[in-house]
């Protein structure tokens, strides 16, 4: 695993021990950045579902101001961390061990809202049209702004949420992206 293009391209990151997380191959991140961006002009994004922090990383990496990183394994935590450390991103990023909800609940309190946010969650668990719905009446997405979404391939995500519309949707193995824009 590794940043992908723009600063720090080529940079190898650190994995988290175990089967708890599903880092997104490189071949996914580099389909999602060439359809969200593939470089920024600054913004502010959010990664929900954390992990090994690859996707709000290859963000910094791409231009982007700053990025939330959110997760709830303490393990997780440690190693978007040191990924963070390595890429000299640590300015430009916070750190957060918490669930999605309470995250989300603690960004609406502090009137955050995002440019880019990813959402990722272990297929499991997803309640991604509980959170893009949240997402958009909380107003914690930008006009314009893109939400990523990555789910298990059968998984039904809807055209349209509000203000949300569903802008592309591609299968990569076992694994579906949806983008939104706002």
């Amino acid at each position: 695993m590794r940043v992908i293009s723009g600063l720090k391209k080529g940079l190898s990151l650190k994995a988290v021990p175990g089967s708890s997380t599903r880092p997104t191959t490189d071949k996914v991140k580099e389909a999602i950045f060439n359809i969200v961006g593939p470089y920024f002009d600054g913004g502010s994004g959010l990664d929900l579902y954390a992990g090994t922090g690859g996707l709000g990383i290859e963000a910094l990496s791409r231009g982007m101001d700053n990025v939330i990183f959110v997760d709830q394994n303490k393990k997780a935590i440690s190693i978007i961390k040191d990924n963070l450390q390595h890429c000299s991103f640590s300015e430009n990023a916070e750190v957060y061990r918490n669930d999605a909800n309470r995250a989300l609940k603690a960004l609406i309190k502090r009137e955050r809202s995002f440019d880019l946010i990813f959402l990722d969650p272990p297929y499991a668990q997803q309640q991604l049209a509980n959170e893009l719905s949240i997402i958009v009446d909380f107003h914690l997405i930008r006009e314009n702004g893109m939400i990523v979404c990555e789910s298990g391939l059968g998984t039904t995500m809807p055209e349209h949420l509000s203000t949300l519309e569903r802008v592309r949707q591609e299968a990569y193995g076992d694994t579906l992206i949806t983008i939104y824009r706002n």
